[in-house]
């Protein structure tokens, strides 16, 4: 299989005063790709700065991460910027959409950014909408929709610019059991069409729609493990 991410004595120190917190203290793992895969851990474990570092939003202080090859190292941060821009899609926990704009506009924002002209972000996404059910709601403002509906939204808005990697932080941490089910749906879907899809998750029936489930604990990867994924709805 392509490894489409490698990860090698990955370690985050941060400073705290005269005190060096260690967040991460020596990862080794490969994603390959098409993969998907749930990153688990309790609140310090390391799991958001590992997935911080994965997104390009963060760097390791030590070790290597490389990116379908590229080594982030290497990059400053404005390249760091385009890089994130092409190859993540993020999805996160609040939504993070702009209020008092409408469900197309939002997820037009990362073309804007692209500069792609207005008619073919517009087609795209429209497009994007209509993939993740919400086609009739793409003039409807964020008050006026439902948190699974506004998250439907978030993953449309990951996707405009095709990116390789999804990586979603607790993107069912707000929402009701029947939502959470139709996002985690949409997921398998995405992962079925090729995406590799990367879900930051503290709960276990969320975690049980993955291949693979990786458990962070101080800093450490404490285990790795296949998993038949449960689809089955209720």
């Amino acid at each position: 299989m392509e490894t489409i991410i490698e990860i090698q004595d990955l370690e985050k120190v941060y400073q705290n005063g005269a005190i060096e917190v260690a967040a991460l203290r020596g990862v080794n793992l490969n994603i390959h790709k098409g993969e998907f895969v749930a990153i688990m851990g309790a609140s310090g474990s390391g799991k958001s700065t590992f997935m911080n570092i994965l997104g390009c939003l963060d760097r390791p202080t030590r070790g290597l991460y490389c990116l379908e090859g590229l080594d982030i190292n290497d990059y400053n941060d404005n390249e760091l910027s385009f890089i994130r821009n092409q190859k993540v899609g993020f999805v996160f926990q609040s939504f993070n959409l702009i209020p008092r704009t409408s469900a197309l506009k939002n997820v037009e924002l990362p073309m804007v950014y692209g500069k792609v002209p207005a008619s073919k972000r517009r087609k795209r996404a429209h497009e994007l909408l209509e993939k993740v059910g919400l086609g009739e709601r793409y003039n409807h403002m964020p008050n006026e929709l439902s948190g699974g509906q506004k998250q439907r939204v978030a993953i449309a808005r990951a996707l405009t610019n095709q990116p390789p990697i999804i990586l979603a932080d607790e993107p069912t941490g707000n929402l009701d059991s029947r939502s959470s089910l139709e996002i985690m749906e949409i997921f398998s879907e995405l992962n079925r069409d090729g995406n590799t899809v990367i879900i930051v998750t503290h709960e276990p029936d969320i975690a049980e729609w993955t291949h693979r489930v990786i458990t962070f604990r101080d800093g450490l990867v404490i285990d790795d493990r296949l998993n038949q994924p449960n689809t089955t709805s209720e």
